[in-house]
């Protein structure tokens, strides 16, 4: 029978397609909060009358052109008496909404990199803070005063009762009191990044840290106590209205209840990151994770789920994966676990893990006081006891695995089988279109298959040869040409190139990776289609826009002479770059064969000095940069920024790109968003030139915008070619620079990266994100 004192599931809201990264109370409607989330919205829920007890999604606001990261509420005021919400993003900006409108009802900008949390006070006072390590006070729309004196992102601000007191805590480790501006106490003592402050009273607050510790503390400058019981990260807290007791969450699967100084009741969640939590008025507990889900817990038995509810949030948990590495299940050593039996004798304290084998798996289950039983709460993977060789038949033909997919609550099961010799990407693929479900399940499943399968991902051999599937393998695409590399297994990482041996690699502890200080260029070429895509598009130009026989002749000619077809050709002339430059003004419709001869012309130094020199290179990169607005076309952005990648090949290309460096690097940071894996390597690599430029120099500021760069790019794209190339590209921006080190560990990079260290097809990625993620240690 469960204790009248403990939390249960009261329900399970799907109510975002990304990671819920903030959750708030809000005054009215009675009962109701608001949620926010990657997938760039924000949402209010009020609690509806139906037999689930659950929430109706009553409004839904958008306003973010990125991740949605925090949020909270201003109270209601004779202006807006039903109280305003307000949401930070990944966009630099802060929004703030009415309850009953879509769009902001203004935006704050101010902060130079992402707004991770906000609080309100009086009078609408608001307090955020952001990564590029300052805090802000606004007030009427207005930046009143601006926090300065924390070396890392501002990961967590409050606003004390006192008036004028606030708190911000930091990835450097401490936690500040400001009054009027000034910072009186620094508070130290947490040994990471400081995640999380919630009040307690006018006297005493609490905060959350990295180091899996929560401090209380005095606002005069004592810490009184230090609570442990989370395995991981911690990422929130929130204080009942009690005043004494709290809850938390974090990178351990968990919710955690305190009552009187103790971890009371831990429950896990079938999601790797709880991000977020809250309490609403009535002591019911919402969390948000990592798997787009909130969950709303009470100890109300009037409130609590169905039994059939409560047993499929079990199922739920029992199919979840649990990785040994992360550090979730303590230290367990997996080679000495007893059997099942041990099931039989009960445990000493709520939230307890116990591992067991059961045949030849590794099962996990916590201690719950309030059932009073064993509640399994994943399977291991990865450990040393998981066996391989044996193979399952599926359909009349033998697979390493057979994995039972449930997608839709109460539908039925899908069977996805899988060999150790097959790419999980391709695997994923094949299966959400068998099964006719949606392609945004694509990174889901394919990283379900390598967690469980982790350790025996071997992959497979590429394909000889990959015809477009839009456009057929002979019609021109841009930037498309014929590829020369060497045998399979022996390419370059970004090349193709035969320098690299994967199978070689995995013997030598050196790291061939980065610093990677040459540039990255797009050197492929087909010649014969980008002229006849030329003439074929300018047949088709109005009489304003056509070019003559002899500019096409130049342009023609130009070509050759940079892609190097005839080692007797005529340097490039000033007239040939000149009619270069007039044609890539062309309409932005049919202007992408003229891009792609320019990409392939800036390589040639002539021309890179001619386009780049002081004289005309400021206009020419303007050029390219209207050309990559969001809203362009993509073809055309996809060619400004290999050209700009090409740039770095020469002089006077480095050193333009290096003057226009904030204005390029922002402005390619918004193609991100685009659905495009081609653009995300383009600009995967132009940070990465970047990086290479930097590196040994002591540009602090911009080495931090190459972090923030890749670090907001790594949110968005999938292609593993791009994720490689930020990778490197983090590792030359940290290399041999401490101080680089220290503010890629302030933005989070390691959390952010790590789940790549697992890929191993391609190795590449893998092996450097592993070289990453030491070098912050």
């Amino acid at each position: 029978m469960a204790l009248s004192n403990s939390y249960r599931l009261r329900c399970s809201i799907p109510g975002h397609e990304m990671d819920v990264r903030g959750l708030a109370s809000v005054a009215l409607p009675d009962g109701a909060f608001v949620s926010v989330s990657r997938d760039r919205t924000g949402r209010v829920w009020v609690p509806n009358s139906s037999p689930d007890k659950g929430f109706t999604e009553m409004h839904c606001m958008s306003g973010h052109s990125n991740f949605v990261s925090c949020v909270c509420v201003i109270a209601p005021s004779e202006i807006h008496p039903r109280g305003l919400v307000v949401t930070g993003g990944n966009d630099n900006n802060i929004c703030v909404f009415t309850m009953d409108q879509p769009q902001p009802l203004y935006t704050l900008k101010g902060h130079k990199n992402t707004v991770c949390t906000l609080s309100s006070g009086k009078f609408g006072t608001l307090l955020s803070g952001s990564w590029d390590t300052t805090a802000k006070v606004w007030l009427n729309e207005k930046c009143m005063m601006t926090l300065q004196g924390h070396s890392g992102a501002v990961w967590a601000v409050t606003i004390l009762p006192e008036q004028g007191l606030m708190l911000s805590g930091s990835a450097d480790k401490t936690i500040k009191l400001w009054k009027a501006g000034r910072c009186e106490t620094t508070y130290t003592g947490h040994e990471d990044c400081v995640r999380g402050l919630a009040v307690i009273s006018n006297t005493e607050f609490i905060s959350c840290s990295n180091d899996a510790s929560i401090r209380r503390w005095l606002v005069k400058g004592e810490c009184v106590q230090v609570y442990y019981s989370h395995t991981n990260y911690i990422y929130s807290i929130a204080v009942f209205p009690n005043n004494e007791d709290f809850v938390s969450t974090g990178e351990d699967r968990s919710l955690r209840i305190w009552r009187k100084g103790e971890c009371s009741q831990t429950i896990r969640l079938p999601a790797q990151s709880v991000w977020c939590c809250c309490i609403l008025p009535n002591g019911d507990i919402v969390v948000g994770a990592s798997d787009g889900m909130i969950r709303v817990f009470t100890e109300s038995e009037d409130r609590v789920a169905s039994p059939e509810d409560l047993q499929a949030f079990e199922d739920d948990l029992s199919k979840a994966t649990i990785d040994p590495k992360t550090g979730d299940l303590g230290d367990i050593k997996l080679e000495e676990l007893p059997g099942r039996e041990h099931l039989n004798e009960p445990g000493n304290r709520d939230g307890q893990t116990r591992l067991i084998k059961d045949g030849q798996k590794v099962e996990a289950y916590q201690w719950s006081i309030s059932d009073g039983r064993w509640v399994k709460i994943g399977d291991v993977v990865g450990g040393s006891n998981q066996q391989t060789s044996k193979t399952v038949m599926y359909e009349g033909k033998e697979y390493d695995y057979v994995f039972t997919i449930d997608v839709n609550e109460g539908g039925p099961s899908m069977k996805l089988p899988y060999n150790v010799s097959d790419d999980p990407w391709l695997t994923a693929h094949n299966f959400l279109q068998k099964n006719d479900l949606s392609p945004m399940f694509l990174d889901q499943v394919a990283n379900f298959i390598i967690e469980n399968t982790k350790g025996h991902v071997l992959g497979t051999a590429q394909p000889e040869g990959v015809v477009d599937p839009f456009t057929g393998s002979g019609r021109y695409i841009p930037g498309s040409g014929t590829t020369t590399g060497g045998p399979a297994g022996a390419a370059d990482p970004f090349t193709g190139g035969g320098a690299y041996c994967a199978a070689a690699l995995r013997q030598i502890p050196t790291n061939i990776y980065y610093p990677k200080t040459d540039c990255v260029t797009f050197e492929q070429a087909n010649t014969t289609q980008i002229i006849a895509k030329l003439k074929e598009l300018n047949s088709g130009a109005t009489q304003v826009h056509k070019l003559s026989e002899e500019i096409l002749d130049s342009l023609e000619r130009l070509l050759v002479t940079v892609c190097g077809l005839k080692s007797l050709e005529q340097p490039a002339t000033i007239q040939q770059i000149n009619l270069l430059w007039k044609a890539s003004h062309w309409p932005e419709d049919i202007v992408f064969p003229v891009l792609d001869i320019m990409r392939l012309a800036v390589r040639h130094p002539q021309v890179n000095e001619s386009l780049c020199g002081e004289a005309e290179g400021i206009q020419f990169c303007n050029h390219l940069l209207s050309l990559m607005k969001p809203q362009g076309r993509p073809a055309n952005q996809l060619l400004a920024l290999r050209t700009l990648c090409n740039c770095f090949s020469g002089q006077h290309g480095r050193a333009l790109l290096m003057a226009q460096r904030e204005m390029v690097l922002s402005r390619a940071a918004d193609l991100a968003s685009v659905c495009n894996k081609n653009i995300h390597i383009a600009l995967a690599t132009l940070v990465l030139n970047y990086a290479g430029c930097l590196h040994g120099q002591p540009d602090l500021e911009a080495k931090a915008q190459c972090l923030s760069v890749a670090s907001t790019a790594l949110e968005s794209v999938q292609d593993m070619e791009a994720v490689f190339r930020l990778l490197v590209a983090l590792g030359t921006t940290m290399a041999s620079d401490q101080t680089a080190q220290d503010l890629a560990r302030s933005l989070g990079v390691n959390s952010q990266i790590s789940k790549y260290s697992s890929i191993s097809d391609p190795p590449k990625v893998g092996e450097c994100c592993q070289l990453v993620l030491k070098e912050l240690q």
